[in-house]
């Protein structure tokens, strides 16, 4: 029986491309994908004949549906946390290498693209969303944190855009994403492969892609901008938390909104929520590699704790969806906790020196 590669990696015309080639199982990274598109990258930095990059997905359903959190979660389970944490830890270099790379780096994510596929697209040059985009990072729902760089690019998303995306685990699209800045353009799904084709031929991407783009719409996430600005422009959950209650108790046109958000955020892992708090409140004055090594060391510490594995038990093992967070209140969490997983560990993540 012939087994599919996981990824596909290729040279045509002036593009290096990459495919995600995991359909069935809404192309979630592996650590051997990982490494296998890492020196793959590299080599291309190198080659004067490469002048961009193509990142994209095979089937329609997803572009990267996230990390193997269950295979995560079995690793832990038996104790093998330092696997775990040899795939994060090569995903984020993976990640850096991508936000500093030499040449352009296009996305073209037509699907689902949730934590691990954000991380391989959200620091490239240029992110190309398709019709089937889907976007979220919804990690506070299984004890994680929105890492692979989240802490780098949603704080400094417009009008607290980003901190309520990594508060509630929102899922956006197309328009949306477009006007947050997660996308740079929007490409009728159709149109990928022309687009595709044209930078292959080479000549300047950022002409080829405005020639492709259109307009997705107005986006839906403008009916609420300036409530969501005020009420997650606190950073701070439990004010976030205030605001929405004052909001739903009200006949605003945003009290609806406001309710449903509220009741979002108090189904979240306690612990999760804070620490992406802290995330939110530190990455604008980290540069991208400054906040990969907080997200190691944010990682390493919840990989050895409770809330990650309990999370994944409740929605993904045993599906009752009643997860036990330890603690299970906001209230009950002390600060100094949360400071203490951001604290330096004894094994650092260190970035190798240029694309070599």
């Amino acid at each position: 029986m012939t087994t599919e590669p996981e990824v596909l990696l290729e040279r045509r015309g002036e593009a290096g491309i990459i495919t995600l080639n995991r359909p069935k199982a809404l192309n979630a990274l592996t650590h051997a994908m990982v490494r296998e598109i890492d020196p793959q990258l590299r080599a291309w930095a190198r080659d004067d004949g490469v002048s961009r990059i193509i990142l994209k997905a095979t089937g329609e359903r997803a572009f990267c549906a996230g990390g193997d959190v269950r295979h995560i979660y079995d690793l832990g389970r038996a104790g093998h946390q330092d696997q775990s944490l040899a795939f994060f830890r090569d995903e984020y270099v993976l990640n850096h290498l991508i936000g500093t790379y030499p040449k352009p780096y296009v996305s073209l994510i037509d699907g689902i693209c949730m934590g691990g596929g954000f991380g391989l697209s959200a620091h490239g040059s240029y992110r190309v969303g398709g019709e089937r985009y889907l976007f979220a990072m919804p990690e506070v729902n299984i004890g994680l944190f929105p890492d692979v760089g989240g802490t780098h690019v949603l704080p400094r998303l417009p009008k607290a855009s980003g901190i309520y995306l990594a508060f509630t685990g929102a899922r956006i699209k197309a328009a949306d994403a477009l006007h947050f800045g997660l996308l740079t353009h929007a490409v009728p799904s159709a149109r990928l492969p022309a687009l595709e084709a044209a930078l292959v031929a080479g000549g300047d991407v950022a002409a080829t892609l405005a020639a492709h783009a259109h307009d997705p719409g107005p986006a839906p996430a403008l009916e609420h901008e300036a409530f969501v600005a005020e009420a997650f422009g606190h950073g701070d959950v439990l004010a976030v938390l205030e605001a929405l209650d004052a909001a739903a108790a009200g006949t605003s046109a945003s009290a609806d909104f406001a309710r449903d958000t509220a009741s979002s955020l108090r189904g979240k892992c306690p612990t999760s929520l804070m620490l992406a708090a802290e995330q939110m409140r530190r990455g604008p004055n980290l540069d991208l590699a400054g906040c990969l090594q907080a997200e190691f060391r944010v990682v390493t510490r919840v990989l050895h704790g409770h809330d990650f594995y309990e999370g994944v038990r409740a929605l993904l093992v045993d599906k009752d969806n009643a997860p036990r967070w330890q603690p299970d209140r906001l209230e009950h969490i002390d600060p100094a906790v949360i400071a203490a997983h951001f604290d330096p560990i004894p094994d650092e993540l260190v970035f190798p020196i240029g694309p070599s």
